[in-house]
């Protein structure tokens, strides 16, 4: 499982990697990533039909971060990312896997849910070029749950985004209402909303 986990992670980063610098990732959820998404989202499925969610201590904390990356992705199952974020939960209850892992997951479903996060782990690109939040519940207390479940503050995770997207080329998107669009009109076809 631990190899077959990383390589599939190695695969997708590779071609985000490629359609980061090309600006093909900005313009929607390219069919590519999604098909890959997908794929990766199917293989991690039928390991946990078989063995649970994975522990550090069975596949390695590189494998872990894998298969936590590969559920984080699964965005156009939302099932499968429920499913994923109630082994999670346990796990991460249970000091098996980073309570971070979870908390990165659950934010990412309430955003494609059309709600606020939790815990200011889901960026885009702004109206003005700039990385930030999306929509944070309680926001004045943001890094309180942040520092509960090993995250480091907010302004503190923002400039590091920026300084990786800096560093890769990533830019933002040309037309970002039309890209805010997409993505509402995405979780509504795949079932979030």
């Amino acid at each position: 499982m631990r190899d077959h986990l990383l390589q599939l992670a190695e695969q997708e980063s590779k071609l985000r990697h490629r359609l980061a610098l090309s600006g093909e990732l900005l313009e929607g959820y390219h069919p590519e990533i999604r098909a890959i998404h997908e794929a990766n989202a199917r293989e991690l499925e039928l390991a946990i039909d078989d063995e649970g969610w994975p522990t550090a201590d069975e596949i390695g904390d590189d494998a872990l971060e894998a298969a936590f990356l590969i559920a984080l992705n699964a965005m156009s199952r939302p099932s499968f990312q429920r499913r994923c974020l109630t082994h999670m939960k346990m796990a991460a209850n249970r000091g098996e896997i980073p309570a971070r892992h979870a908390a990165m997951l659950e934010d990412r479903i309430r955003v494609l849910e059309g709600r606020p996060q939790i815990y200011g782990t889901q960026l885009d690109w702004d109206e003005d070029g700039h990385l930030a939040p999306l929509p944070i519940d309680a926001e004045e207390s943001v890094d309180q749950r942040r520092a509960k479940v090993g995250l480091p503050p907010l302004a503190q995770a923002l400039a590091q985004a920026e300084a990786e997207a800096a560093a890769s080329q990533e830019h933002p998107a040309a037309e970002w209402l039309h890209r805010q669009h997409a993505l509402a009109d995405f979780a509504h076809e795949v079932g979030w909303r």
